[in-house]
């Protein structure tokens, strides 16, 4: 790799994981109005984890996704095959977008609900475009697919406790 394409290669790097960690931030800013007095007035499940742990784990995910995206973007693949994977993998990101927005700022645990099974539909259909580009690209979205059906059931039990 000469001098060139290393400097290529890291402002890629910089610029997926600010797309991936800026999606998550102004989602969160969206969705704050109005979210606090209305989630503590809901019912949640016995399991349902603390707020602080949130923070943390999202910005943790948003860096594996940034990481992952970059090695696609950054592979020698076919643009055709890299582009249609890159594609899948936005759209799952605009759904990522959206469902704190559906779900905190429009307090709609039934639509968040949609927004977010397709969200795992989407998830999984990228690590399978990302895995014949990059193994690791797509192993670094394990966790936030985890996390993601957690945050299903969760959403779920939500849903089911106060419709």
């Amino acid at each position: 790799m000469i001098a060139s394409d290393k400097t290529s290669s890291f402002w890629k790097l910089i610029i997926a994981i600010v797309i991936c960690e800026t999606t998550g931030i102004i989602s969160g800013l969206i969705s704050q109005v109005g979210m606090d007095r209305w989630f503590m007035t809901i019912d949640k499940p016995s399991w349902n984890p603390p707020a602080y742990l949130f923070g943390p784990v999202w910005t943790s995910l948003y860096l594996l996704m940034g990481i992952s995206l970059w090695l696609i973007w950054d592979s020698n693949v076919l643009p055709k095959i890299k582009t249609k994977a890159i594609a899948i993998f936005s759209l799952q990101l605009f759904l990522n977008f959206c469902w704190s927005i559906i779900f905190f700022r429009f307090h709609s645990p039934v639509l968040a609900l949609i927004d977010i099974i397709l969200m795992v539909i989407t998830i999984v259909i990228t690590i399978i475009l990302f895995n014949p580009i990059s193994r690791v690209a797509s192993w670094l979205l394990i966790p936030y697919l985890f996390w993601v059906c957690f945050a299903t059931f969760l959403n779920y039990a939500i849903w089911s406790l106060n419709r």
